[in-house]
């Protein structure tokens, strides 16, 4: 059902809420202080400058451990002789621990107050992102620039299954790699041109993701493209709004690891909806 102007509007006021309150959350992207890639053997983690793995100053001992790092395996090992009040999923952690990153789901948070870091694994290599809800980067975004709503882009698109799944490589701004799944092809028609995206469907998500590119991108948008969602098909239709469209996380701090928009999800048309650029 489509919906009338004033109950899209509405839709896109309440997402646009939601959208604020998960970046400046305590889990947010605005709570990261840093991404560390990991080297095989002992990575020294603390608020130690020299740390290979370095928290927020004033807020964690110099050296509080080290993750021992064997392959794709990494273990947290505290080196102190006393229990500074470090937990895993709420339990007290006193002895060495084994981190799963988030290429296995989700990854193991190690806890110190409002200090976390946990692991990720990008093109094969693995690295530490470190939170603190106490960032003053959560209370400095006030919102994000966006064009007005429009209903003209939201569309009642058509899925066509891909059989088999379609495996293609998503390139990320860091030069890496990973290999993305895509169930089905959306279509779309703007001016009477039929266009095509491939979703991603995500591990856990019901919803498929897309990451893509369009003519706005390095002058009203990001250049790197944008991100939007859409509901898994009914009847092999589903709704594509790019209302919702919004920047990736690389936006907002330099810690994260955005992908890119694949070669065939890259708009040979300006989509002026959804979230602009943002500069702080």
């Amino acid at each position: 059902m489509v919906p009338t102007a004033a109950e899209h509007a509405a839709e896109i006021a309440a997402w646009r809420g939601r959208r604020l309150a998960r970046l400046t959350a305590e889990d947010g992207w605005l709570s990261l202080t840093g991404l560390f890639w990991l080297s095989p053997g002992d990575n020294a983690v603390g608020s130690d400058p020299d740390c290979a793995v370095t928290l927020p100053a004033g807020r964690a001992p110099e050296r509080l451990g080290v993750i021992l790092v064997d392959g794709r395996a990494a273990v947290f090992e505290p080196r102190l002789p006393a229990d500074p009040g470090l937990a895993v999923g709420g339990t007290p952690l006193q002895g060495p621990n084994p981190l799963v990153s988030d290429a296995a789901g989700e990854p193991t948070v190690v806890a110190l107050g409002p200090v976390r870091f946990h692991l990720v694994e990008r093109g094969g290599r693995l690295a530490v992102r470190v939170r603190d809800a106490g960032n003053p980067a959560r209370r400095s975004l006030a919102g994000i620039p966006a064009f007005p709503v429009d209903l003209r882009w939201r569309f009642d698109a058509r899925f066509v299954p891909h059989d088999p799944p379609l495996r293609f490589d998503v390139a990320g701004i860091l030069g890496t790699f990973e290999t993305e799944v895509s169930p089905g092809a959306v279509l779309f028609t703007v001016d009477g041109r039929e266009l095509r995206l491939d979703p991603i469907l995500e591990r856990g998500e019901s919803d498929y993701w897309i990451v893509f590119g369009d003519r706005t991108n390095g002058s009203d948008t990001y250049a790197g493209g944008r991100f939007v969602y859409v509901p898994p098909p009914e009847g092999g239709r589903t709704v594509l709004d790019f209302n919702k469209a919004y920047n990736p996380p690389c936006v907002f701090t330099p810690f994260s690891t955005c992908p890119l928009p694949p070669p065939q999800n890259r708009l040979p048309i300006r989509v002026e909806a959804g979230e602009k650029i943002y500069r702080p």
